[in-house]
């Protein structure tokens, strides 16, 4: 489990990698609404990057229960953004809570990666920012642990 020792410390400063994780999160959550207005409007994403974008956001993974999945990636970086924020003002606690979200959210992105390779067989290049972004956050937050690890030592 972990715990509250692994928030960066906080010394009459905003502690620069809950700024760095709520930066991050913003450009997941941007990313998220951008794809929950398209799957909402049923407007085509362009896809500059890579081709497979409309197979993979139009593939029976693309939404859970009627819901784009985008939407609970939209949910979820706002959830990281804010325990983030929380924690740059001092609330270890918060970033306790900012770590076991960012490990459920690159444990999903493992999945939603799986599933664009070994089952739709495509990508989408937005879906891999989101990837991108979640690891992301998973590496700031493992950061923590390491320089908090040390400073124990």
């Amino acid at each position: 489990m972990i715990d509250s020792e692994t928030a960066p410390e906080v010394t009459g400063t905003i502690s620069k990698l809950p700024i760095a994780a709520a930066v991050v999160a913003l450009i997941g959550l941007a990313d998220s609404v951008y794809l929950t207005v398209h799957h909402l409007t049923a407007e085509p994403v362009p896809c500059s990057i890579i081709s497979g974008c409309e197979t993979v956001l139009t593939s029976p993974y693309a939404e859970i229960a009627g819901i784009p999945l985008a939407a609970f990636g939209a949910a979820a970086y706002f959830a990281a953004f804010s325990l983030a924020l929380l924690a740059a003002f001092g609330n270890r606690f918060m970033w306790t809570l900012f770590g076991v979200q960012t490990i459920v959210m690159a444990l999903f992105t493992g999945w939603l990666i799986y599933l664009q390779a070994a089952v739709i067989g495509a990508f989408c290049q937005f879906c891999l920012l989101s990837a991108a972004t979640s690891l992301t956050l998973l590496v700031l937050f493992a950061i923590s642990i390491l320089i908090n690890h040390k400073r124990a030592v």
